[in-house]
């Protein structure tokens, strides 16, 4: 168990991305059960400087999260987001999978195919499955990539609404009928904002 614990503790730490179970049986000699040796090292580096986190099915070693402030820089970060694209980055996080037109109908504006296309350049947003509807209409979901970013196990650790106003996040006035997130329309595509840190990208300005 110690020696499957170690090859895992390797495969994970050289690894630039999340490891799904099946990706870690994929390396290991036979006969080797990445979910135990998971389980294990889990235990094993719970409470320190280090720790295992499941970041939607894959597992990856971060930075414990009471410790984020060690890393911070103040470097300015070179990637800029629109309102326009943060927004709909709010939209397609609660609402996935949701179609373009759904998140136009939510903004109560057009979504311009740039906006998107930064999104999936990004890797914080990826086409889904296409509707069982007439057009078939593509619809969009957040990646891993973007619930790694925002330090979430899965889109189902998103804050609701209460805790976005208790943060200050979000206005407190009520949201509009059909709306999970009260997101009024904005200035065009072109309103560039810098991107917004971990736990701040639905901030209503």
């Amino acid at each position: 168990m110690a020696e499957q614990e170690r090859m895992v503790e390797a495969i994970l730490f050289a690894s630039a991305r999340p490891l799904t179970v099946r990706d870690l049986a994929d390396r290991l000699p036979q006969g080797c059960d990445p979910a135990e040796a998971l389980a294990g090292l889990r235990r094993s580096y719970a409470g320190r400087g280090v720790v295992l986190e499941r970041i939607g099915d894959g597992y990856a070693f971060r930075t414990a999260p009471d410790l984020s402030f060690l890393m911070q820089t103040e470097t300015v970060e070179q990637r800029r987001l629109s309102r326009a694209a943060i927004e709909t980055l709010a939209i397609i996080a609660y609402h996935q999978p949701v179609t373009r037109a759904e998140i136009e109908e939510i903004r109560g504006v057009a979504v311009s195919r740039g906006t998107l296309d930064q999104l999936i350049e990004m890797e914080w947003v990826r086409i889904g499955r296409r509707r069982m509807t007439p057009g078939r209409p593509a619809t969009f979901v957040v990646t891993e990539t973007f619930l790694d970013h925002f330090g979430l196990e899965s889109a189902r650790d998103l804050p609701g609404l209460a805790e976005l106003r208790a943060a200050g996040l979000l206005e407190a006035r009520p949201p509009a009928e059909g709306m999970i997130l009260p997101l009024a329309p904005q200035e065009a595509d072109d309103d560039i904002g810098a991107t917004p840190p971990p736990g701040d990208f639905l901030k209503d300005d």
